[in-house]
This record gives C-alpha cells, sequence and structure tokens, in this order.
C-alpha cells in the first residue's frame, strides 16, 4: 500500500500569467506559496483480481485505462504503462472549486504515488511536467502550470514561464520574520460559494488568444504587479504588499465580469471596512476562498465581521514539502 499526499496553493502575484495562451506570447510569471491542506491519494495492488478501480466524489470498476471516465487517472495510467489491477482512492482537505488548486494538486499528487508503486525515481521538475502535460494536452483543462508546479515542489515559489513553456523554479528570498508574519497576516475564509473555474478561464484564453485588448492588458498588469509582490516580501514590506493585493483585484475583475459577483463584492467591502488593505479570490474567481491582508492589530475585527456574515476562516501554514510519499508497505 502506498499513501502520498500533494499541498495546494495560494497565489500571492502574477495569477493568469501562467496559462499557455498568455505565456506562449508573452512569458509568464507567477509567485505562489504552498499550503498544509492537501489532497492525499491511496494506491494498492489489490490481490484477487486485476480489475482496476478508482474512487473519487464517483466509483468506478473497469478491465482497462481506456474505459476510466476521471479525464486525469485515465491518461496517466496510460501513459505510465498501468493497464490492470491497481485501486486508486483519493481525498482532500478542502473540496474541489475552491480556487486552491485542487485538480493539479490530485494529478501531482497520482503520479507521486503512481511512480513509487513503479519503483521509478523521477525529478521533482519532470512530476511536475508530466502533470502539466496530462492536463493542459491530453485532457484539455484550461489551466495553467503555477498548481502543478507548487504542488510538486512545496515552498514560497516564483516561477518563470519562457514562451516555449519551459518553467525556471525558484524559491523566493524571503526571510523567515517576514515569513512568519506574510502566514499570520494574510487570512483565508470560505465564502461557502463553489464553482468550476473552467469556464472563466476557457473565456480568458479564447479572449488571450484573439488578443482582446482589455484582457491582455490586464495580464501584463497582472504580471508586473507579480514582479513588486516579489520585490516587497523580499524587503519585508508586507503592507505594501497588501496594497497591492487590493490593485490585483480591482485589475483582476477587468477580464471577466464572472470573476465577482455582489455577494463577493460585500464580503470584500466589509473586509476593507474592517482593517484589511487588500485581497482577493483565490483562483479564477466566482467564488472560493477570500485572501485577505490584515495587520495584526485588525484581525479580531475583521474575524467578528466576517463570520458573522457566515464565512469561515480557515487557519494553514505554509508548506515546504511539496509532493511525498508518506507511506509505502
Amino acid at each position: 500500500m502506498i499513501l502520498a499526499r500533494a499541498p495546494m496553493r495560494i497565489t500571492l502575484g502574477g495569477g493568469g500569467t501562467d496559462l499557455p495562451s498568455y505565456y506562449s506570447s508573452y512569458g509568464g510569471f507567477i509567485l505562489s506559496a504552498a499550503i498544509d491542506k492537501y489532497v492525499f491519494i491511496y494506491v494498492n495492488r489489490p490481490a484477487a483480481d486485476n480489475l482496476i478501480r478508482v474512487k473519487y466524489s464517483r466509483y468506478e470498476e473497469v478491465h482497462s485505462p481506456a474505459q476510466i471516465k476521471h479525464d486525469l487517472v485515465r491518461p496517466a495510467l496510460e501513459l505510465l504503462g498501468i493497464h490492470d489491477n491497481v485501486e486508486i482512492v483519493s481525498m482532500a482537505d478542502v473540496p474541489a472549486g475552491t480556487g486552491l488548486g485542487s485538480s493539479g494538486t490530485y494529478l501531482v499528487c497520482l503520479l507521486t504515488a503512481l511512480y513509487e508503486l513503479k519503483r521509478r525515481k523521477v525529478p521533482t521538475q519532470d512530476v511536475a511536467e508530466f502533470s502539466c502535460k496530462v492536463e493542459i494536452e491530453m485532457a484539455q483543462h484550461p489551466v495553467g502550470k503555477q498548481d502543478q508546479y507548487l504542488a510538486a515542489f512545496g515552498g514560497i515559489t516564483c516561477l518563470d514561464i519562457a514562451t516555449d513553456g519551459k518553467v525556471q523554479v525558484e524559491a523566493a528570498n524571503i526571510s523567515k520574520t517576514t515569513i512568519e508574519d506574510l502566514q499570520s497576516q494574510v487570512m483565508l475564509f470560505y465564502t461557502g460559494l463553489t464553482r468550476s473555474a473552467n469556464a472563466i478561464l476557457q473565456t480568458q484564453k479564447q479572449d488571450t488568444l484573439r488578443e482582446d485588448k482589455t484582457v491582455v492588458e490586464s495580464l501584463h498588469f497582472t504580471k508586473e504587479l507579480g514582479f513588486r509582490v516579489k520585490e516587497y516580501l523580499e524587503k519585508g514590506e508586507l503592507d505594501k504588499f497588501g496594497l497591492l493585493l487590493h490593485k490585483h483585484w480591482e485589475n483582476k475583475k477587468r477580464r471577466s465580469g464572472k470573476i465577482s459577483n455582489p455577494q463577493i463584492e460585500r464580503y470584500y467591502s466589509i473586509a476593507r471596512e474592517n482593517g484589511v488593505l487588500g485581497g482577493k479570490v483565490i483562483g479564477a474567481g466566482g467564488g472560493g476562498f477570500l485572501m485577505l491582508y490584515c495587520p495584526n492589530g485588525k484581525k479580531g475585527k475583521l474575524r467578528k465581521a466576517l463570520i458573522s456574515e457566515g464565512l469561515k476562516e480557515m487557519s494553514y501554514s505554509f508548506d515546504f514539502d511539496g509532493a511525498k510519499v508518506l507511506v509505502n508497505f
């Protein structure tokens, strides 16, 4: 039996520039942080038969990978040459559709477990890139590269993406004290709204490919803000980072009317009235988690205001391990 885990992530800067529709023309830049909210995948070789069993929100029991409906499991098994006699069970700390990159994290975790099953040692970057190939090219999900890379590497990590898709991975040069303060002052609140990111991302992809001026300019500005976020975090200037989050959110909403809605705007307005310098909806938008930067002295007031609105705070820590095998026996 093998048990693997991989972390989800929160984007600190540059979100959206990791999509192929953008970086293939302009290059992308992402600064993102892995957190201790995980996808767990258990893999086993059943002793009694040669069937393939996949358990997630559904249950599948089939004779070959081609019969699997899960569009990430099927190509992963086919490419790794696993044709039968395997059981795959997944669990997660946070549900899908909440903006934390769950599908990319699931795939990285799955590959980590399957490579262990095959006794193959694969470099971390290869795991991330193979996950991108499966999800973006084979499954045709309209996603970028940050989810897979952050799940694989963990940490507070910069991704510099060239126009040919090659990714340079670098840990952000942030002091331990700043990391502790960042973790304390960036708060996550669950809105209770789940959504599929695909519709928003597909629209952004199409708008970028047809060079929609508003969308492309918004992404250019997002990338510029990503570099400035990196600068402020490495200098320990966290309040300036918080103010950039507000600029980022206002800019991000230019890309699509589906990124926000009146309910999210109400929550964000209340947050700003109660000490928040800036924030955004994590991921493509439309629901999931609000990420808010609030100086320490005002956190109690903010917490009380948003909880009274029905939001739930999710505590977290940063994860610096990335994808790993927890058990193999």
